[in-house]
């Protein structure tokens, strides 16, 4: 019974290995050139839904790679770059964006950076005033 349970937890991370081919265009340029070159751009502005730190044109994830073959067909169907992110955005929501949009959603993401500068000024003032008393 052991050994089977050392057998099944030790087999698990290749059975979560997909064994579908990669998207057609995942890791293969566009012909284009002037396409490509707006490919690569926009994604390099896209975050990794499974690596969390890494662009889609960074990750060696799948759904990077599927991501990737998302962003090049729509490009090469026409698709202005901006339209794309729009669509990616709406499907994935605005963490997918490295620039979310200055929103209600995220004026905390924004904001924070300033309160926390805010914060400390505060701290370190009242600090040096404690000091002189």
């Amino acid at each position: 019974m052991l050994l089977a349970l050392v057998l099944l937890v030790g087999a698990s991370p290749v059975l979560a290995q997909s064994s579908l081919p990669p998207a057609a265009y995942a890791n293969r340029p566009l012909p284009d050139a002037a396409q490509e070159e707006q490919a690569q751009a926009l994604m390099h502005t896209l975050r990794c839904l499974v690596c969390q730190n890494q662009t889609i044109a960074d990750s060696n994830a799948e759904m990077a790679g599927d991501m990737r073959a998302l962003v090049r067909e729509r490009i090469a169907a026409g698709e202005e770059p901006e339209a794309v992110r729009r669509w990616l955005i709406e499907r994935y929501g605005d963490w997918v964006s490295y620039r979310p949009p200055l929103g209600p959603s995220t004026w905390l993401l924004w904001g924070a950076p300033l309160l926390f500068l805010l914060v400390g000024a505060v701290m370190i003032v009242r600090y040096y005033r404690r000091g002189r008393r």
